[in-house]
């Protein structure tokens, strides 16, 4: 098979047109939240083909901040060409969003569109009915709001981010970030997606279950305290069983408390992230080496290929196969990951 060049790679993908919708008055803080992480990946070169804009949901709009009162140049026509429109907040759910923004995502999201709300913005995709029957998220002090108004919504209020394919939602603030790293993760492979984050000094990945409100969500393990140290073993053990009772005499605990503090620390149960951090390691030996898919199973710790393909598919939304067919060794890959090295 004959090696091609970067821009030859490029070329073959086709352009990514988002858009953040905003509303007037909104800030400009809780707008970078929407759209600063792909700005950051059209910056570093993750996203070279990526046609972002910020526009207007209604007439007049304007994003202030610092004293700055910034007017929105792009209308809702952009949002035609849209492969993925973001609304990241809406100043008043108990207010009717615009009529003329509703029936433009509607449109959008019927010609194939994904829609992504983040905190108060999953009201406007509520009433526009695209939540209708679906689960979803937003800030957990709005849960009980969206809920009461939207009886047809499944509202998880204790999940930081739900992707449920064409439609998507995040809790407030850095949620929507994490969101944009899963997005990113999906169109650009975990490596890429994680030395992003790191460039930006943020978590790499947070899976969207984890608990919004948590004191310290899915830290570096402390390897000062028992817990941590316990986490930082097992990190190194995936190719292992590592039944939680086994953590639990490792940290010196009984079960009971071990999953306390485990609980405390990470917001999840240990059972939980010891799943996602193999499959983790098994995203990563899927995009960098050829091993079959039995011997990538074996060295994630999970009983056959078969228990990797039903956890894995749970967790990125594809078979491990897929995964490598997309994300594998290839040239336009590590020329991004060099650039952010």
């Amino acid at each position: 098979m004959t090696a091609i060049t970067v821009e030859q790679a490029q070329a073959a993908r086709p352009a990514q047109n988002f858009v953040v919708v905003v509303f007037d008055g909104v800030s400009m803080g809780i707008m970078s939240f929407a759209f600063g992480v792909f700005d950051m990946a059209k910056h570093y070169g993750v996203l070279p083909d990526l046609d972002l804009q910020v526009v207007a949901g209604e007439p007049a709009t304007a994003v202030t901040g610092g004293g700055l009162s910034c007017y929105v140049p792009y209308d809702l026509e952009a949002i035609q060409a849209a492969s993925l429109i973001i609304i990241p907040n809406w100043r008043d759910p108990a207010e009717p969003p615009p009529g003329p923004l509703l029936a433009t995502v509607r449109a959008a999201h019927r010609r194939g569109a994904r829609v992504a709300g983040l905190c108060s913005g999953a009201f406007v995709l509520a009433a526009a009915g695209l939540l209708d029957g679906r689960p979803a998220t937003t800030h957990w002090a709005l849960a009980g709001q969206l809920a009461q108004m939207y009886p047809k919504v499944q509202v998880r209020a204790d999940q930081l981010y739900i992707d449920d394919g064409d439609v998507l939602t995040a809790g407030g603030g850095a949620a929507g970030m994490d969101l944009g790293l899963h997005l990113l993760r999906g169109h650009c492979g975990a490596a890429v997606a994680n030395r992003l984050a790191r460039a930006m000094v943020v978590p790499p990945h947070r899976p969207g279950g984890q608990a919004q409100y948590i004191e310290s969500p899915l830290p570096a393990p402390d390897d000062s305290e028992p817990v941590g140290e316990t986490m930082t073993w097992a990190l190194g053990h995936l190719d292992r069983p590592l039944p939680v009772a086994v953590l639990a005499r490792r940290a010196g605990m009984s079960r009971r408390n071990f999953d306390r503090r485990f609980r405390e620390i990470t917001g999840t149960a240990a059972l939980t992230w010891l799943t996602h951090q193999r499959v983790l390691r098994a995203q990563q030996l899927l995009e960098a080496t050829r091993l079959p898919v039995e011997e990538v199973a074996r060295r994630c710790g999970f009983s056959s290929s078969a228990a990797l393909r039903q956890h894995f598919r749970r967790v990125t939304g594809t078979a491990p196969a897929a995964y490598r067919a997309t994300f594998g060794p290839r040239l336009e890959t590590r020329a991004v990951l060099k650039a952010l090295s």
